[in-house]
């Protein structure tokens, strides 16, 4: 028996929350450039930043204005480390208010080089080394750096401001244009168009604007006093964790996100290799959106803020470590699905709140811009007396292009399609999206959260059903209709696997996710201030005998650290054996067993020392089912149920689980042709072992 502990357990950040990776690639090196376009309110103040990057270490490098010497730029740094000792030679600032000027300062290796409007205006030789600016950095405009006790903040307008993970040339500064995309691509970029402080380039998800600060007529204006701005690496947790401590000003949000990260750390049922929503609670969470492009798995989410239902969105390179992008699509936006247009681009087809099901473009190749289309909605306007009046709902959608003809299902109690010949155009209704009904699925039970697409040699139908939960059809997509011969749940006993959604990778997997529902749970998380879990990403393909085959993606194998092995064990019948030196609430356990005449034989987890507490993980040779048992995981409250799946083992083929547990989720993978979850609760500290056992006969563990 293989187990392996999770390397990824609550990596949480200062400021902010990461789930299974930071918000973007750090700083590598302490090589970088910072540029800023600014135009000060007037020559006679001092001490404020125009741009500066803090490591919440007490170190930070920053453009400052006149603190050592009157009408002069200069670098910041803390202890003036890094900082020209004499400014005498260097020239006075003359801008006015109306006057935007372009300082940049450049780090390469020990030479500090301060350029303004692409001439040199200073360069001298650090006495020690530069700094690396990791993955737990801020950025702030205003404010010199967060641990200063003094109140001088900049005066003034910041057009555009950057950060380049490299030292730029004079030549390549001198090029640089304001609000223009030219030259190096930076490492981050704010230029205050449309309205927004947001980083274009998504190293910074979550940014906040306090005291005396706004955004108009494209430019951050800094009032002086207490205004300032700050940006994080990761999701818009900063603005929530601002409003529910009712802070006011920069150090009381900074506190309040410090003091939010310990109540995470606090709370031991927060998954830790799971995707946890960033942004505090969703209700709901489901993912949408899901493409590969680029050479990225990109993922949206819905979650709620004063804007209404909005997309989270996420990227990775291996499934695994995700990088925060910033919202693009906000305010209404409900379930959908992202597709490949005509053209080549992605394009979201998904319900808008209020309008109905509509679609939207993407602008940019980082998928964090997008562009509702004027000619929304999609959905065929009906009235009384009309032939398709009544027949379908403007509800959870799901597009795709096929040929030269775009569809869309829209889901609910009536599942129907769609049609248009371009994006814009008029689209019709064809009609059911069902051709048939399949024995023992109620024909009005509803169609949500669809996601069509070939698998094999067949067409799978993705769905949930609100009270069935996460469930599927087999069949074929002809005529305009789908003909479904198979229907499966994914969730059994409840609906706790929830809303689906899948893509199709660069090697041809069909990899899926869902929402796992905190079930009884969810006041105590939502006590916490977060609830949103993301299952693990599934593999779907189809067997040579046309059934469903689920396995978990080879990169969760990254994720092992630890190892340990055994092999050739037998459980005696109606048994347990302990495994005393393989313990933990954040492990995976690859296992192989067969049962010698045994009814039931698995795995206990998350056990207590006297077993007052354990979940079980066990197949049924009887009923011919993969099971996990929660009745006893928990002596407070919880679901109590037994969730089972069906999965008959073939005569002498022994019984292979993948079996995570992540804090209060456990997941588990049974001879690729079956997967069940749970969600559990543990009250006690010491529910961290792990015990094979069989009943009704012996089992012999292979390993």
């Amino acid at each position: 028996m293989r187990i392996a502990k999770s390397l990824l357990c609550a990596v949480l950040l200062t400021l902010s929350v990461t789930s299974l990776g930071r918000a973007a690639e750090p700083l590598r090196n302490a090589d970088k450039t910072l540029v800023v376009w600014v135009a000060p309110a007037n020559l006679d103040q001092g001490g404020g930043s125009a741009l500066t990057i803090d490591d919440l270490k007490g170190r930070f490098d920053g453009i400052i204005f006149a603190e050592r010497a009157p009408k002069r730029w200069m670098a910041g740094s803390n202890g003036y480390r890094r900082t020209q000792k004499d400014q005498a030679a260097n020239a006075e600032e003359t801008a006015d208010a109306n006057t935007l000027v372009q300082m940049a300062i450049v780090y390469r290796g020990r030479e500090v080089t301060i350029y303004r409007n692409g001439q040199q205006y200073a360069q001298y030789t650090l006495e020690s080394d530069p700094v690396v600016f990791g993955p737990d950095s801020i950025v702030m405009m205003g404010k010199r750096h967060l641990d200063t006790k003094d109140e001088n903040r900049f005066a003034g307008a910041i057009d555009d401001a950057r950060v380049y993970a490299a030292a730029l040339d004079a030549d390549v500064i001198a090029a640089l244009k304001p609000n223009e995309s030219s030259g190096p691509k930076p490492w981050a970029w704010w230029n205050f168009e449309d309205g927004k402080a947001t980083d274009r380039m998504g190293a910074f998800g979550s940014t906040l604007l306090v005291g005396g600060a706004s955004v108009n007529d494209g430019r951050l204006i800094l009032d002086g006093k207490d205004g300032a701005m700050v940006a994080v690496q990761a999701g818009q947790i900063t603005g929530w964790l601002a409003r529910q401590a009712n802070a006011s000003d920069l150090d009381g949000a900074i506190n309040a996100s410090r003091q939010f990260r310990e109540r995470l750390l606090s709370d031991p049922h927060r998954p830790g290799y799971h995707f946890v929503i960033p942004e505090g609670p969703g209700m709901p969470f489901d993912p949408n959106g899901a493409i590969f492009w680029k050479g990225r798995y990109h993922l949206f989410y819905i979650f709620q803020d004063s804007r209404g239902h909005n997309w989270g969105h996420v990227s990775s390179t291996d499934l695994l470590h995700w990088r925060h992008h910033p919202t693009g699509l906000v305010a209404g936006m409900f379930s959908g699905n992202c597709f490949i247009n005509k053209d080549g681009r992605p394009t979201m087809c998904y319900h808008q709140v209020g309008q109905g099901n509509a679609m939207a473009v993407a602008l940019d190749d980082e998928l964090n811009e997008w562009k509702k289309l004027d000619s929304n909605p999609i959905t065929p306007e009906t009235k009384p007396g009309d032939p398709h009046h009544d027949k379908y709902n403007s509800w959870d959608p799901f597009g795709w292009v096929e040929g030269d003809t775009y569809y869309a299902i829209f889901g609910g109690k009536r599942p129907g399609i769609v049609k248009a010949p371009s994006l814009a155009g008029e689209w019709n209704y064809v009609g059911d999206l069902m051709a048939n009904t399949v024995e023992g699925v109620a024909i009005n039970e509803d169609v949500s959260c669809a996601d069509l697409f070939p698998i094999g040699n067949r067409h799978m139908l993705l769905c949930i059903s609100h009270t069935l939960g996460c469930r599927y059809y087999l069949g074929d997509w002809k005529n305009e209709q789908f003909h479904p011969t198979f229907h499966e749940k994914m969730s059994w006993v409840d609906n706790s696997y929830f809303a689906p959604e899948s893509l199709l990778d660069d090697r041809g997997r069909r990899i899926m996710w869902a929402w796992i529902f905190d079930g009884t749970g969810f006041g105590t998380r939502m006590d916490y201030g977060w609830s949103g879990t993301m299952s693990l990403p599934r593999v779907l393909s189809l067997g040579d005998d046309g059934r469903l085959r689920m396995n978990a993606p080879e990169e969760l194998d990254r994720l092992r650290y630890n190892g340990q092995k055994l092999e050739n064990l037998t459980i005696e019948a109606n048994k347990g054996m302990e495994l005393k030196y393989i313990t933990g609430d954040c492990i995976e356990i690859d296992l192989e067993m067969s049962g010698d005449g045994a009814t039931r034989y698995g795995l206990k987890v998350r056990c207590s020392p006297g077993g007052e507490e354990q979940t079980l993980v066990y197949y049924d040779a009887e009923t011919k089912k993969l099971s996990i048992d929660t009745r006893k995981s928990s002596i407070g409250d919880g679901p109590k149920s037994i969730e089972a799946g069906p999965l008959e083992l073939k005569p002498g083929e022994p019984l292979k689980l993948r079996v995570y547990v992540d804090k209060s989720v456990v997941e588990v993978f049974a001879n690729g042709r079956q997967a069940v979850m749970r969600r559990i609760y543990p009250t006690r500290s010491d529910s961290l072992g792990v015990v094979l056992y069989s009943e009704g006969g012996p089992t012999k563990v292979t390993k």
